[in-house]
């Protein structure tokens, strides 16, 4: 399983930087993110969670997004619902998001997608970092 390194870009469709690393079980997802072709994107991210938590029992995911559209917003439901599988297969999953607390519309978002995957995310404020 290879590690995956994304450097994040603003050229004409923005992408976040990605950091998912095998031997430590980080996972890191920040900037903006706001491409035509999220699927493209975002199904290596998803597949890549599939397969590691195969065979890893521990992961922390941490996402830093200062802005994503809302179809990215789907690939990110995707991607925390293959953490909570890992965690009902009994692995320990720890999810941070870094946030902007007057940002009411992605705190509306992470709270949407705690009810929605049953994942307990700790919400920690960008001042904080």
């Amino acid at each position: 399983m290879e590690d995956i390194h994304i450097t994040g870009s603003k050229d004409c469709y923005i992408q976040p930087s990605v950091d998912f690393v095998e031997s430590t079980g980080l996972c890191d997802i920040s900037g903006e993110s706001f491409m035509e072709e999220t699927a493209t994107f975002y199904t290596p991210l998803v597949e890549w969670v599939k397969e590691y938590s195969k065979t890893h029992d521990k992961i922390v995911f941490t996402c830093s997004l200062t802005y994503y559209n809302t179809s990215t917003s789907k690939w990110l439901l995707a991607l925390l619902k293959e953490l909570r599988a890992m965690e009902k297969r009994g692995g320990s999953v720890s999810v941070i998001w870094y946030y902007t607390p007057d940002d009411t519309d992605m705190n509306d978002d992470i709270m949407d997608y705690m009810v929605d995957t049953g994942l307990k995310i700790k919400l920690t404020p960008f001042e904080e970092v």
